[in-house]
């Protein structure tokens, strides 16, 4: 009997009935609790949640545990084949004055040759007389009242060492006596030895040579050698196009020759390691994305890149944000001529075409050379001073709806000032519109700030973002080769932009008290 009105007690204690106020009843959810349910239920809007995480992860976080700078350019040692020297085969007649003011200028020297091709030994110009003396072959002399002017010739007298000088006076001899066979000349008191194959010694010691090549280098302060022009030379002569030479300082370096029939003419490249940027290296151990045109780092580049999209996209839309919640609200809560005054301004930025002024202002920046930091902060105050008359339009179709409402109406017979009513009443019930149009302008301005840096009139160098990295790409060669410059940008872009919007999207659904889901 005991156990039977025990288990009838327990039966009427299970169909107690709760009170309002008790707090063992069914816990409602509250509003934040029933969108955030909502949207945790989309699946296709967590995952866009996620993709930004790791997006800001990526940018913020790894760009602080990178081992690199975002600026830190590398090198490697490259064997490369530079311009050195160069040959000419001389076939036309050169010209050396006696002196800077005996008057041998151009006009005398055409005058010159003009003599010798018909033969003549003089000539007169402007009733002065100028005298032509063959002296040997090829090799002629003017001179003018009994004083030698100049002289004209094919064969070039070259230096064998350093720190000599050939004056006017040494090459008029050395020609003279080289044309005509002599085995040896004098000038002043110096006498040097000539043998048949143009080579001139002094005390036994080679000084100079007679040839009809012409050698020089490339650069003013490098010196031939005696020995490197002859090995040269015979390189030439055997036809050959590669040589390699022991130079003064102990190495030894190779040489290619190339030839320039049209103009007779050699051009001889020397082999060095010289340090340069290691660009476009492909992926590595160091760098596990290669390295751009600036021999960067790719994989820090991109952090730092998306650092700064996800701040200019950010910021430009707080922008936007503030200036239209302001303007809309004011033009939603007063109405009349204000919201008529407003509207105007708002069909107006909307005529403004926002992209010739940016390009127009973007050139103006790059004439007056603006820092590359102040560039980027001009780029955000213009996006988002163009951008804001969307948002003030959403802000004041939504107020115009909600000021007729009874809150409204108590709050102005409860005598609350105008900017409370607007700011602390209004406002808040516009901030999941705002949430979501202003979650989904992030990507559209990300996809603007990138178009804008790839055109050169973003971000600039050595500031990178997913625009300008894209940039680097800017031929068919490096398109298809170097994939691994502009892919990962472009990929990072494309899920950045379509995680936003699907984002978006799943806000706009959880904050619609309609939706089932």
């Amino acid at each position: 009997m005991n156990d039977k009105l025990e288990h009838v007690t327990e039966e009427n204690s299970s169909k107690e009935q709760y009170s309002l106020n008790d707090d063992r009843r069914v816990r409602v959810l509250s509003p934040g609790a029933m969108v955030a349910k909502r949207f945790f239920r989309n699946r296709l809007a967590v995952t866009g949640l996620a993709i930004l995480i790791f997006m800001f992860l990526f940018s913020f976080v790894g760009g602080v545990i990178s081992p690199y700078e975002e600026d830190q350019i590398f090198y490697r040692t490259d064997t490369q084949y530079k311009e050195y020297a160069a040959v000419i085969q001389n076939k036309e007649y050169r010209f050396t004055s006696a002196g800077a003011d005996v008057g041998f200028d151009s006009i005398i020297q055409a005058q010159m040759v003009l003599a010798m091709q018909q033969g003549k030994d003089s000539f007169q110009w402007k009733d002065v007389d100028y005298k032509v003396t063959e002296e040997g072959e090829n090799f002629y002399s003017i001179s003018t009242g009994g004083k030698m002017i100049g002289i004209t010739f094919k064969d070039i007298v070259n230096l064998s060492q350093e720190g000599t000088e050939l004056d006017f006076e040494f090459q008029y001899n050395a020609l003279k006596a080289f044309t005509n066979g002599e085995a040896s000349f004098k000038v002043g008191s110096d006498t040097y030895q000539l043998d048949a194959e143009g080579n001139v010694t002094k005390d036994g010691d080679d000084y100079a040579f007679v040839s009809e090549y012409i050698i020089q280098a490339v650069m003013s302060d490098v010196f031939l050698s005696r020995d490197f022009k002859e090995q040269l030379l015979a390189t030439i002569g055997e036809g050959k196009d590669l040589f390699e030479f022991k130079d003064t300082d102990g190495e030894t370096y190779e040489y290619r020759l190339s030839y320039d029939a049209s103009k007779v003419t050699w051009s001889v490249r020397q082999e060095k390691s010289t340090s340069v940027f290691d660009r476009y290296s492909a992926p590595s151990k160091e760098h596990w994305l290669g390295t751009d045109t600036n021999g960067m780092d790719m994989m820090t580049r991109l952090m730092y890149g998306g650092r700064v999209s996800l701040v200019i996209g950010f910021i430009v839309v707080v922008i936007e944000t503030v200036l239209g919640v302001i303007m809309g609200g004011i033009a939603g809560y007063f109405g009349k001529w204000v919201d008529m005054l407003i509207m105007r301004i708002v069909d107006i930025f909307y005529c403004i075409p926002s992209m010739p002024i940016i390009i127009i202002l973007g050139a103006v920046m790059d004439g007056m050379r603006v820092d590359p930091q102040v560039r980027m902060l001009y780029l955000m105050l213009l996006l988002g001073f163009l951008g804001w008359p969307g948002i003030a339009r959403l802000v004041r179709g939504q107020i115009l709806s909600l000021r007729e409402q009874e809150f409204m109406t108590a709050a102005e017979a409860t005598g609350i000032r105008v900017r409370n009513r607007i700011f602390k009443h209004l406002i808040p019930n516009v901030i999941p519109q705002l949430i979501v149009i202003c979650t989904m302008s992030l990507g559209s301005t990300i996809i603007t700030e990138a178009t804008l840096s790839f055109l050169g009139l973003g971000v600039k160098f050595p500031f990178a973002s997913w625009g300008n990295i894209i940039n680097d790409v800017n031929d068919t060669f490096v398109l298809t080769t170097y994939w691994f410059v502009w892919i990962p940008a472009g990929v990072l872009l494309l899920l950045t932009v379509l995680a936003f919007n699907i984002l978006g999207d799943g806000l706009r659904d959880a904050f619609d008290p309609k939706m089932k889901r």
